[in-house]
């Protein structure tokens, strides 16, 4: 097995081939269902610079919208989470209802033709899982087909009762593939995490690839927070399970070379006894992940300068790896691909 070739990287082309064959063709994971549990709330995400939002109308339904005015192409609503009985774009001040539908154009004048009914917000497609909130521009498939084997992988374990009591974002400067790559293959952890490496039964780390998804599983030794089980979802999320929850994250490219994560941590136990233990339980997940970032900075830096020639992949631990990139370049339509 060999590495997909490093120009896929770092070429100035690459993220916008992405965008468009990625990205805008697959369900993202934007957060927690609960977001979005009362009528008026809503969540705005980037996706790959792709800006939407998911809006809980008046009438209970769920809808989803590019998160663009269709007047001038102003961003309506700000990256996050909130609350509102309709939405006006900051620019000129055009209003949309909760249905989409422009409902004003103040101060705009007589324009011959012009109706309100043809300029209602761009739709685009939600739904939920057990819990979490995905939302697509352009789907090839379902959510239920895209999850896969995650299905089935989750189907003992209760996430629809955690709560989700804290975010968090980091971001590095690396493209978010080499990020992948690493997050999908346990072979790194001895010379990058030893504390973690400390913990685990590393001679029993496992990866398996199935549909949709990378699963790594090890058996942790006594004061592990993680429980063993890791998982990444096809094409950028991740969920990781603890002694009484699980984080989420989304890896999101913000250019070639900078990636942010995106994190939702969830507990069985969100009360006021709990909250020192779940802050430390926040942290040293953190502390892990940010041990990767040098090492994928470094990485990246190797790629673009083209002095990284492409090597071969471990048929033990990086099986992930292999097949990470052989879905990218099947979406992409790469001659090359990871066997």
């Amino acid at each position: 097995m060999k590495n997909l070739s490093s120009i896929h990287y770092v070429a100035p082309n690459s993220l916008a081939r992405e965008r468009d064959m990625i990205f805008a063709r697959t369900w993202q994971h934007v957060g927690a269902a609960s977001a979005v549990a009362e009528k008026g709330q809503y969540v705005a995400a980037d996706i790959a610079g792709l800006k939407i939002f998911v809006l809980r109308g008046r009438d209970g339904k769920l809808r989803a919208f590019k998160n663009v005015c269709r007047h001038r192409g102003a961003q309506l609503l700000e990256d996050g989470q909130g609350k509102c009985a309709a939405v006006r774009c900051p620019y000129h001040q055009w209003v949309f209802d909760d249905k989409g539908a422009l409902i004003n154009a103040p101060w705009f004048g007589e324009e011959p033709g012009f109706n309100k009914e043809d300029w209602p917000l761009e739709e685009i497609h939600v739904d939920q899982w057990r819990g979490l909130l995905f939302a697509a521009i352009d789907p090839e498939l379902s959510l239920i087909d895209q999850l896969g084997d995650l299905v089935d992988e989750l189907a003992d374990e209760p996430i629809e009762k955690y709560t989700c009591a804290a975010q968090d974002k980091v971001s590095f400067d690396s493209n978010w593939k080499i990020y992948t790559d690493n997050f999908v293959e346990g072979y790194h952890i001895p010379g990058v995490h030893p504390g973690f490496f400390a913990a685990i039964e590393f001679k029993e780390f496992q990866t398996i690839a199935r549909r949709g998804l990378v699963r790594m599983t090890c058996p942790p030794r006594d004061g592990l927070f993680y429980r063993g089980k890791w998982l990444w979802m096809w094409p950028n999320w991740t969920l990781s399970l603890f002694d009484g929850g699980m984080n989420t994250s989304r890896i999101n490219p913000l250019s070639v070379g900078r990636t942010e994560q995106l994190y939702n941590f969830y507990f069985a136990d969100v009360s006021e006894k709990t909250a020192a233990s779940r802050a430390d339980t926040i942290e040293r997940n953190l502390a892990v992940v940010r041990e990767d970032y040098e090492v994928c900075v470094a990485t990246h830096k190797n790629y673009e300068t083209g002095i990284y020639k492409t090597g071969p992949l471990s048929p033990k631990h990086e099986q992930g790896v292999a097949y990470f990139q052989s879905k990218v370049a099947e979406s992409l339509g790469l001659k090359e691909a990871a066997e």
